[in-house]
């Protein structure tokens, strides 16, 4: 029995191991007029720790603002326009002129306190880049195992939309689509309606082949007893974690906002990193 105990032990530690992340050497040192939050990046999503660090020590993010905050959700900043922003401006649209690639990886999760890429919205941006700047840090909350079952289903339904999205941007979806525009503008109403089905037949055909999104052990132990926010993962790059400061991002989450999620008071950063 004393052997067989040993052995599950070890499993469980081998699983963990499996889902375990990297950090980075560099420590990101985010000061804020509510206090200090330290992070680290992951090896593992090696573009937008690049990324994150040049900008950090070029001091791109002094003077910038977590410029939208949603209680039991997360805390949003990085944008360029917000460094000279009035009051009641809108933000978060500023960007840099360039994009990272998605770095997407099933066991960086959106845990509470993880570090995460904001990005343009699905119906723009189908392959999930992330923008230069924007980051955004988890504050989530505990999930229950029905939660985590409506996620999964959320989740699945945007995939399967996502991929009708890359189908119409493929060689061959592109030219179908185009061709049944025309045929609409022709008037060739039933002409039109046979190529919809040629490419409904498609984008059905490829979301059979896609495998159903499911919380693996490690996911569905993290959302149920550290919370976060699992609807987010498999479509937004995670590459860094908060290890230092979490009750700061908390206390940040909970200011006052405009109807924008904009703290009325403006919540300025100054980053350094130290190697």
């Amino acid at each position: 029995m004393k052997k067989l105990v040993i052995i599950s032990q070890m499993l469980v530690f081998l699983s963990f191991l499996a889902h375990s992340q990297t950090l980075s050497k560099e420590t990101v040192v985010m000061e804020t007029s509510y206090g200090t939050i330290k992070m680290k990046l992951y090896e593992e999503t090696p573009l937008h720790k690049a990324n994150f660090l040049k900008l950090a020590k070029s001091k791109f993010y002094n003077k910038t603002l977590f410029h939208r905050v949603i209680a039991s959700f997360m805390i949003q900043g990085g944008d360029p326009l917000s460094k000279k922003a009035k009051a009641g401006d809108s933000l978060g649209h500023g960007d840099l002129g360039y994009t990272v690639a998605a770095e997407i990886n099933e066991k960086l999760i959106h845990k509470r306190g993880a570090l995460c890429a904001a990005r343009e919205s699905d119906a723009v941006n189908p392959l999930f880049a992330s923008s230069a700047s924007q980051f955004y840090i988890v504050v989530g909350k505990k999930r229950s195992l029905e939660d985590l079952k409506k996620y999964e289903d959320r989740i699945n339904k945007a995939n399967y939309a996502n991929a009708g999205r890359l189908y119409l941007l493929s060689d061959t979806g592109a030219a179908l689509k185009k061709l049944y525009n025309r045929l609409k503008e022709e008037q060739k109403i039933d002409s039109a309606a046979l190529v919809n089905t040629q490419i409904e037949a498609a984008i059905t055909g490829r979301n059979a082949a896609l495998k159903s999104y499911a919380f693996n052990p490690t996911q569905i132990k993290q959302y149920t007893t550290i919370g976060g926010t699992p609807h987010l993962d498999g479509t937004y790059t995670v590459f860094g974690e908060v290890t230092e400061g979490m009750e700061v991002v908390e206390w940040i989450s909970k200011v006052k906002t405009d109807k924008r999620d904009r703290p009325i008071e403006d919540m300025k950063i100054k980053v350094k990193v130290i190697d």
